[in-house]
């Protein structure tokens, strides 16, 4: 099938297939394994330095079982040891020693007494799971957040969608290891990506399923490569996120409007960063007539999550989910990574000014490229979500480092939807002509 999407077929694949997809595979695994270990020597973070001294290992292993496969390659290139499956039962091993065993552990040292053992998020999570169930909201007002301590203030703000308090309501319910938010992050994640890869690879093409394949490495930058494996180990709430998000364009690949609608609407219905998902999504169904089973999801769930806060009170949710994001909160978000956007704010006269002035010409631009040239392919579809993100993740006054995994991951993902569009009638899902001439040129 020829790609829809100039250079996704030819450059990276070009490299990604290299001594059968093991070369970049060694490759990961070896600066995972440099990037665990910097972690645990240098990071201020205490959850972040007990999770770097668990995957440095995990990362080793992988990286000497990919050597081995490679060494074994070169005399046997057609050997099983060096096949995809073989690759995949790699990777899990990799997951397993670096996202599900420093979740166990933490989660186990938490529930036995360390406070230290989980980022603020998850604290901040398992509260509004427990202000969920008692009094049907997740947010406390301004009111009482002013109300709280001066140290304990910035943990009474719950700066995400009101469905994210459902991954703290087992806490809420017993106290053990296995409630932790955490753990439940991470068997959403699990899910969701299972079902994303399923769908991938049933409504791919046979050709496409060889080594080096879209799949494998679009899991790996979701879940296992550290700028997730990390997240997920210490924080975890951007994880189920993103993996809705990729099932949505994946859905959207496999010529499912309308339950790629409902992915984004729930990957919304937790957290602002799905928003701008579902525009792009939106207009990729209108291309295929297909627009209102997009947005009846995509704009439908998060209505129905936002609807009873509303009602019981708005104010609450707009100090939340608005004032403390955008810095009218009583307190300063901790999100301030130095990047250009952050610096531009703190240190040029009127930074804030300028920095709103670059996001809103970046929104425009993005909005016109839309509009002109509107994505015809869910390979398309993801490009657009990982530059204009990572875009906009630059030049936010308030950001962090650990919120760039989202364009990373979009842009990584989109060798596997660009082998996988399926040719689609618009607003049928079902085969027709192909669709040519859709880029971002």
């Amino acid at each position: 099938m020829t790609s829809a999407v100039p250079g996704v077929r030819r450059g990276w694949p070009a490299v990604d297939n290299a001594a059968g997809g093991l070369a970049v595979d060694l490759a990961l695994y070896a600066a995972s394994a440099g990037f665990a270990a910097v972690t645990t020597l240098t990071s201020t973070l205490a959850p972040h330095r007990a999770w770097g001294s668990v995957a440095t290992a995990g990362y080793l292993v992988a990286a000497v079982a990919a050597t081995a496969q490679l060494l074994i390659w070169r005399r046997r290139p057609g050997s099983p040891l060096t096949g995809l499956a073989t690759r995949w039962a790699v990777a899990g091993l990799a997951a397993t020693t670096t996202v599900l065993l420093p979740v166990l552990w933490q989660s186990t040292e938490r529930a036995f007494g360390r406070p230290d053992r989980a980022q603020e998020e998850v604290i901040v999570i398992e509260d509004s799971g427990r202000r969920l169930i008692e009094t049907g909201t997740p947010y406390l007002s301004r009111e009482a957040i002013a109300a709280l301590p001066t140290g304990e203030q910035l943990f009474g703000y719950t700066p995400y969608q009101p469905a994210m308090a459902l991954f703290g309501v087992p806490r809420a319910i017993v106290d053990t290891a296995l409630t932790d938010a955490r753990v439940w992050f991470a068997l959403a994640t699990v899910a969701i990506l299972a079902l994303a890869g399923r769908t991938l690879w049933r409504s791919g093409a046979p050709e496409a399923h060889r080594p080096g394949d879209g799949i494998l490495r679009g899991v790996q930058a979701a879940a296992i490569l550290p700028f997730s494996a990390l997240t997920l180990a210490t924080g975890g709430d951007d994880l189920p996120v993103l993996a809705l998000c990729l099932l949505a364009l994946t859905l959207a690949a496999a010529g499912k409007p309308g339950r790629a609608g409902a992915a984004v609407g729930l990957a919304a219905a937790l957290k602002l960063f799905a928003w701008p998902v579902a525009v792009v999504l939106a207009v990729w169904g209108a291309t295929r007539r297909s627009g209102r089973r997009v947005l009846a999801g995509a704009l439908g769930l998060p209505v129905i999550a936002l609807l009873p806060v509303l009602l019981i009170d708005p104010d609450a949710l707009v100090e939340n989910v608005l004032r403390f994001p955008l810095g009218q909160g009583l307190v300063t978000s901790p999100a301030q990574s130095p990047l250009p956007g952050h610096l531009i704010s703190i240190t040029l006269p009127a930074g804030r000014l300028l920095t709103g002035g670059l996001l809103l010409a970046v929104g425009l631009a993005f909005a016109l490229r839309l509009t002109r040239c509107p994505p015809r392919t869910a390979a398309a579809a993801s490009l657009i979500c990982g530059y204009g993100l990572l875009v906009a993740l630059l030049l936010m006054p308030a950001s962090r480092f650990g919120y760039l995994l989202y364009p990373l991951a979009f842009l990584i993902w989109t060798p596997a939807l660009a082998g996988r569009n399926p040719a689609t009638r618009p607003g049928t899902g079902q085969p027709g002509v192909h669709l040519r001439g859709d880029h971002l040129s």
